[in-house]
């Protein structure tokens, strides 16, 4: 039996907010959000904190081109108060391979993201896309909108762990790291006098959140840091600008997984077979879980539960990672 006629048919993402638009978002207090629909793989978000006579840049885009055209909306902004400081939130390249267009500016990272970056440079994606056979079809069916040649990595400047508060024109904007959860080195940009957070990947909205590194205590104990804050509005790394319930949502979903993951670990369940049960019931239930986008990074996140419960678990390859999600979503057959 196919995981198609098993599970889910649909690949489709629901968002509640109809202002979800391409393009700059004006948040007031001199906050702008950079939005990508559908928010799917690689549709990240960026933002722009404008000072007196300089910004901050939180994330550049997936490629080139799409990097080009969000700097061009912000110019507006930015003729008068130049980008002098850029944040990539994590080591994503959909959160960081538009660095190269970011002249002269100071490039942060936490310390781990930066040697993470380093791991996955653009060629590499470059390569995927390109192979031939079945292996190309795979990924260019997640990434085959982007375009990676000519990409020239360009790594942070300036690292930090656990905090750092920089000043953008008058402006403090505190940078707090919060993993390993997505990524091993993920930072939340929080500006106090505007009551707004960039989360970077630490949100998804109307998509399923992906736990590559882990534990997910950490990213719970992330949702409960930005739920303790004094913000009224979220800027996502995926999809569409929320408040404090988006981030409860995110925190219910890793929880849930969480605890079915642990139960499934208990009776000696292989991980696969565990991701497809929780797929499976969560469908059966009516959790609304199984609306959201990109539900295949159940498999991914199961993953991630079994290592933490388990050192000697060896998780498989991002090849065979990215086929698993393929089959559960019912791209190909399995």
């Amino acid at each position: 039996m196919t995981t198609k006629s098993l599970l889910l048919t649909r690949t489709s993402r629901t968002v509640p907010d109809v202002s979800y638009l391409r393009g700059a978002l004006e948040l007031g207090d001199g906050c702008v959000a950079y939005l990508q629909p559908d928010g799917g793989w690689g549709w990240s978000n960026a933002g722009l904190v404008v000072g007196d006579g300089a910004s901050l840049l939180i994330d550049t885009l997936f490629d080139l081109e799409l990097t080009a055209e969000m700097l061009g909306s912000f110019a507006p902004h930015t003729r008068s108060a130049p980008i002098t400081t850029l944040l990539n939130t994590h080591a994503n390249g959909d959160h960081c391979y538009g660095n190269q267009l970011v002249e002269g500016a100071e490039i942060i990272a936490s310390s781990s993201a930066a040697h993470e970056m380093a791991e996955v440079p653009p060629s590499m994606l470059a390569a995927l896309n390109a192979a031939p056979g079945e292996l190309g079809e795979l990924f260019r069916g997640f990434f085959g909108a982007f375009r990676f040649d000519g990409i020239e990595q360009r790594l942070p400047t300036r690292t930090f762990d656990g905090r750092l508060d920089v000043e953008v024109g008058g402006r403090v904007v505190e940078l707090i790291e919060v993993g390993p959860a997505h990524t091993r080195g993920d930072v939340i940009a929080h500006v106090p006098d505007a009551r707004t957070v960039f989360t970077g990947d630490i949100l998804f909205v109307g998509g399923t959140p992906i736990v590559w590194a882990g534990p997910l205590s950490n990213w719970i104990a992330a949702c409960d840091l930005m739920l303790g804050m004094d913000v009224e509005t979220v800027v996502p790394g995926h999809g569409p600008v929320t408040d404090k319930s988006g981030v409860v949502a995110v925190r219910d979903y890793l929880a849930y997984l969480d605890d079915e993951a642990t139960k499934r670990h208990a009776v000696g369940m292989d991980a696969f077979d565990a991701a497809r049960d929780i797929a499976r019931e969560m469908g059966v239930t009516g959790r609304s879980f199984a609306a959201l986008g990109e539900f295949g990074r159940v498999s991914v996140n199961v993953e991630t539960v079994y290592r933490t419960l388990d050192a000697s678990h060896r998780s498989p390859d991002v090849v065979e990672q990215f086929k698993r999600m393929a089959m559960i979503e019912g791209r190909v057959d399995g």
